[in-house]
Formats: structure tokens, sequence, C-alpha cells
């Protein structure tokens, strides 16, 4: 099963509107692309699931003894500030940038773009479909991005102003000066 993508170009949800949409529709995993475009996302399958959530436990141990921001899984939608309602596999925030936001903004749909994003293709996705969402973090100010691709076995590090470095897996990929000491095994692709 691939995502369901709905052209909803000329109904102009708002913002409200897509949030009250998420609420009422809890069981589906709905994002808006820029350009306004919902998408339905299928569920993962057990290998995807198992290693996005090995990734947020490493996200978050490694959060948890610098406290230098917050984690996020991929139930958090955030509203992109160049357009977007996205929702990456793991995310992280700095702290600092996380408390500018009122206490209604964080419990809501976080009107930010995350620092840094995890995004696993699972078998169900769209490389292309996944290639543009990393390129609509890029364009609301991410710092660093990781498309994990098992598939194909390779890993795409994105950056702000700076090509796409591709990295063959099994590889070690380093979080650099966006999180300190931050590393990810990519081993259990092999």
């Amino acid at each position: 099963m691939t995502a369901v993508i709905l052209n909803l170009d000329t109904v102009n949800l708002t913002d409200e509107q897509f949030y009250r949409l998420c609420q009422v529709n809890q069981d589906w995993q709905l994002e808006r692309t820029a350009k306004g475009e919902l998408m339905v996302m299928p569920p993962v399958g057990g290998i995807s699931g198992n290693r996005e959530a090995d990734f947020i436990i490493d996200l978050g141990l490694w959060n948890r003894q610098t406290r230098l921001g917050k984690v996020f899984s991929s139930s958090t939608i955030f509203r992109l500030p160049k357009g977007g309602d996205r929702s990456p596999d793991a995310a992280w925030i700095s702290l600092k940038r996380w408390q500018s936001l009122s206490r209604e903004e964080q419990e809501k749909f976080p009107p930010i773009c995350p620092d840094f994003v995890i995004e696993l293709r699972s078998r169900t996705d769209s490389l292309e479909t996944l290639q543009e969402k990393m390129q609509e973090y890029l364009n609301s100010g991410l710092q660093l991005g990781w498309l994990i691709n098992p598939q194909q076995q390779q890993a795409e590090i994105y950056r702000q102003n700076q090509p796409v470095e591709m990295k063959t897996l099994p590889t070690d990929l380093s979080g650099q000066e966006v999180l300190p000491g931050f590393s990810l095994s990519l081993s259990c692709f092999e």
C-alpha cells in the first residue's frame, strides 16, 4: 500500500481546519505538502517500525545526556514555516528554539521546522516523495537531515547550502555541530 495523495488545491484548508481534520481522524497518519496536497500515509511494517523506534531511542538517549533540546516521534506534525505540515520519523529541536514557542503552539502542531530529522524509507514509500519532503524541511530551515533508504542501501545527508551527500550502507552517521557527539550506526542494514 502506498500513500494516497489528494489534491486540495481549490479547497484551501486553513491550519486550524487541518488540525481539526487530524484530531477527528486520529487513526490516520495525515500530512500536508507545501503544495497543499493532503497525504494519507499507510502504516509501516514491523521491520521499519522497529528501526524507527531504535533511531528515536538512540536520539533520545543522547538528548537525555546532553539536555540540549527536545526529541519527537513520527506522531508529531510540524507546521513548517515555508509551507507544509510534516511528520518526520524522528526529529530534534534545540531547547532555545522550542522554548521560544508559546504553550499553545507546543500543544498543537508546532509552527517550527526541526533542526534535525530522520526519514526512514519503508517498502511502500516513494523515494522521490521523501526527497521532496526533505527539500521542504531544508526550505524551512532544517540544519541536518538523514534520509535512510534500505531498499537501495544508501543514506542521504541533507544540510543547508550544501549538495546532498550519499553514503552506502552500512555506515555511521555523525550529528556534526547540530547534534554534538551524536552518531548513529547503520549496521542493522547489513
